[in-house]
Order: C-alpha cells, then sequence, then structure tokens
C-alpha cells in the first residue's frame, strides 16, 4: 500500500533537522535494533507517545512481558518533531456538537481527562527522573479579533460550568501585559493545567524509563510482514522476529497502514510543519513585548501554534503543503516567515535557523480512536489525536495498558471504561485513495471561513 504523501516523508534513516534533535542531548537507551527470533506477552508496533507509555505502564505497573518496535530511532516520528504543547483537545468536534451527541456527563468526562492526561505526563516526568524542560502554566488562545473575542467569553463559561474546567480570561490590554501585542491580539482565553515542554527529550526519557522498568525497546526495527499463526502474532523485521500473543498498533499520522486491513483508509495524515529562530536577549523581549513562556495559538480554524522556547528563541508551527514534497515545504517555510512579520511586526528581523515537518494525525468522525480490531480482538490501537498528541498519546497508552491488563476488558472492542466520544475505530473514508483530495477540499473551507469570519 503506497504512503499518501512523498517518499521524503518515510525515510526512517534520518531524523529531521529540527531543533528538538539539536539539542536532546545524549540518551541512556540501548538503541538495539531486533535480532533473531525473540517472544513476548504483548507487542507494540511504533514508538511515540502512545508505544512508548503503554510499555512503559505494563512493565512497570502490571509486569507484563512487553517488547516495543520502531521503525527509526526513538522520537523519529510527532513524537519527536511536535512542537511540544502539552495541553487539551484531541477531538475536532465542536463543544456544542459534543454536548448534543454524547451529553454533559460524557462530555466532562472527556474533558476532564484530558487535564488529567497533562498532568499524567507532568507526574511521569518526576516519577522517572525527565528533565523535558517544562514551561508555562497554562495555554493560551488568543482572539484574531473582537468577535471571536465575544464568542471566547461564552465558551469559557461553558467550560466552567458545564465540565469544570480552569478557564480564565483575559482583555486585550491585560493580555498585552501578560502576553504579547501584536495587531491580531484581541484579548485571550487561558486553560490549565496545560505547559509545554521538550517533546524529544520527553520521548526519549519515556523510553528510557520503560527499558528500566523491563520492556524492551527496539529501535531502527521496521515491521515489514505481520503474520497470524493460530493464536500467536508473528512480527517481521529486517533483522529478527517478535512473536507475541497480543499486538498493540500505533503509529498516528505515521500509521503503517499497509500492516493490517483494520486500520487502512481509516487515518487522515496533515502535514504539519515548524520554523524556529535565533536566541534573543532578555532585553530584546522585553523591548518587542513578549512575556509569556505558556503555548499559544489563535483563534482562527486554519491556526497558527507558537511559543517562546527555554533559550529565547520563538517557534511557529502551521499546516503545511498537500503533497509532502521537499519544494512545497520550503515554500510553506517561507509562507511561515512572512506570517510571523506579519502578525508580530517586531520580529521581522529575526532570522531563522531550524525548520522541519511532520504528520498529525485526523478522522472522518474528527474524533480520538481506542479499541480493538473487530476481525481480531488480540490487537489493541489508539490514534486519531488531532494534532494534541503529547498528552493524549500518553494518556491513551496508559489506557490500553490498563485495559489490556485487567479483567474488565473481556472479550469486548470497546473500552467501556473510557468517555464514549474515543472508544472505537473511526469509519473508513469512502474512496481511501482521494484522502489527500478530501484533505485539500477541507483545508480550502476552513480557509475560506477564516477569510469571511464565520
Amino acid at each position: 500500500m503506497k504512503p499518501l504523501f512523498h517518499s521524503s516523508l518515510y525515510e526512517f534513516d534520518k531524523p529531521q533537522p529540527s531543533y528538538w534533535e539539536a539539542t536532546a542531548g545524549a540518551n541512556n537507551l540501548k538503541n538495539e535494533p531486533l535480532v533473531e527470533s525473540q517472544s513476548c506477552d504483548v507487542a507494540i508496533i511504533g514508538g511515540g507517545y502512545t508505544g512508548l507509555s503503554a510499555a512503559l505502564h505494563l512493565a512497570r505497573d502490571y509486569d507484563i512481558d512487553v517488547c516495543l518496535l520502531e521503525a527509526g530511532h526513538i522520537g523519529w516520528g510527532a513524537s519527536g518533531r511536535n512542537g511540544g504543547f502539552c495541553t487539551m483537545g484531541m477531538t475536532k468536534v465542536s463543544l456544542e456538537a459534543q454536548l448534543r451527541k454524547f451529553g454533559v456527563e460524557q462530555t466532562r468526562q472527556f474533558h476532564q481527562s484530558q487535564a488529567d492526561a497533562v498532568n499524567l505526563v507532568r507526574r511521569i516526568g518526576e516519577d522517572e527522573g525527565i528533565d523535558f524542560l517544562a514551561q508555562g502554566d497554562c495555554e493560551f488562545v488568543v482572539a484574531d479579533s473582537d468577535a471571536h473575542f465575544a464568542k471566547m467569553q461564552k465558551s469559557a463559561d461553558m467550560k466552567r460550568t458545564l465540565l469544570g474546567l480552569d478557564v480564565t480570561i483575559h482583555g486585550q490590554d491585560e493580555f498585552r501585559e501578560i502576553g504579547y501585542d501584536s495587531p491580531h491580539q484581541h484579548g485571550a482565553m487561558a486553560l490549565r493545567p496545560s505547559f509545554a515542554l521538550h517533546p524529544l527529550r520527553y520521548a526519549q526519557g519515556l523510553a528510557a524509563a520503560a527499558e528500566r522498568r523491563g520492556a524492551r525497546i527496539h529501535p531502527r526495527s521496521e515491521v515489514i510482514r505481520w503474520h497470524k499463526d493460530g493464536d500467536s502474532h508473528r512480527l517481521e523485521t529486517a533483522g529478527g522476529s517478535l512473536t507475541a500473543k497480543q499486538v498493540i498498533l500505533t503509529g498516528n499520522g505515521f500509521m503503517p497502514e499497509h500492516l493490517h486491513r483494520g486500520v487502512q483508509g481509516r487515518p487522515l495524515p496533515l502535514q504539519s510543519a515548524i520554523v524556529v529562530t535565533r536566541p534573543m536577549s532578555d532585553d530584546e523581549l522585553r523591548q518587542k513585548g513578549w512575556h509569556t513562556e505558556s503555548p499559544i495559538i489563535n483563534s482562527k480554524h486554519m491556526f497558527f501554534y507558537y511559543r517562546l522556547l527555554s533559550d529565547r528563541r520563538f517557534l511557529l508551527g502551521a499546516r503545511a503543503d498537500h503533497s509532502g514534497a521537499p519544494a512545497g515545504a520550503e515554500k510553506t517555510y517561507a509562507g511561515m516567515k512572512r506570517s510571523i512579520a506579519c502578525m508580530w511586526p517586531q520580529f521581522a528581523d529575526l532570522e531563522y535557523t531550524h525548520q522541519w515537518r511532520g504528520l498529525v494525525c485526523f478522522a472522518m468522525n474528527l474524533r480520538p480512536s481506542i479499541g480493538r480490531m473487530p476481525e481480531d480482538r488480540s490487537i489493541y490501537f489508539a490514534y486519531g489525536y488531532h494534532g494534541n498528541g503529547v498528552n493524549s498519546a500518553t494518556w491513551s497508552g496508559r489506557e490500553l495498558a490498563k485495559w489490556l491488563a485487567g479483567k474488565e476488558s473481556g472479550n469486548s472492542i470497546l473500552p467501556g471504561h473510557l468517555p464514549a466520544i474515543v472508544r472505537g475505530r473511526p469509519p473508513r473514508f469512502p474512496l481511501a485513495g482521494l484522502r489527500r483530495q478530501y484533505l485539500r477540499v477541507g483545508l480550502s473551507v476552513y480557509r475560506l471561513r477564516d477569510y469571511f469570519d464565520w
């Protein structure tokens, strides 16, 4: 099965030229590919946050023999490329639609689980000694217009009263003092307990913790064949094979759809790109009027996400082109730099030191997915975090471990202990080979909505 995007996005032997790769430092991983024939109780395909969290919790909390296979190095995929936003929001279903479809209690449970997921990342960092350079104490959503701010105030009230979330509103003048000033800043909403971190340090720390707790982690071990022999799964790599009774399939935007028909045509990868500037001095930051280290998004449908890094560089991320070809990436980076000069004229003189790209994962129902394959209930999965994977994938990995190890798993294909919005498999896209075209149309609609402020 041919990948949706240009082949340059799937070169497992090449790290992205990212700021995170340049500043990750040394790690304590064994970094040994799979060799010869091995066996385990649970095999995990994919070494991002979902798989690493599942491996850690299975080994540490349930003493289960688990082995993880990753095609690249640990942090090769989105877990080592993202913006480092540990924030809430792994669905693109509107709050009003969530309430209509799932009711107040299930919607509240889902949003509380997102806050719990943020706290889970902090707790893992503390318990396992992971120095992931935490920054900020909330996520700001910045209104792009006065009309957006008015809607934001109503949304904040619903989040507080119905969902019990910690949400505050800051007017334009107040946010200028605690956040930043810009022609496109019309006030902001702050959601807690969100924060920012170094995503690759976190991924490497999860892997080291899982290994220390007894899990086997094998990078550079792409699964090239997957067979079922009786009750056992056999995963073959270039260097060896792994036999297991149960499999957890992860991958999110880099989901290996060719390995199992149960995921084929269901994920919708979107390309995301990031640029990072040179460092700024504290005096320079004061002159430019930037006051926060908390992660930020703006209120548009086609939003930017941005933050100040620990060494005073500015990071900005945005959706990228539809092909994934290197030439398209260069055009995306150039457009992002022009956008920075437009949104923050005081940053127009900054040079750029890093630029890179990766894939996030959407679904046709705009919801995350945790479940078991109806075709084979010994296969578990979690994916579809809609650009919010740091805490969501960590939490999903833990919940998979809890479900797989617990008596309540039974024979159900749905995780009944989890909020209804995350249960089960997303629908398959009709004519799944046209997903990039669907993506093009969808993003064009969002751009039109932003242009006309719908």
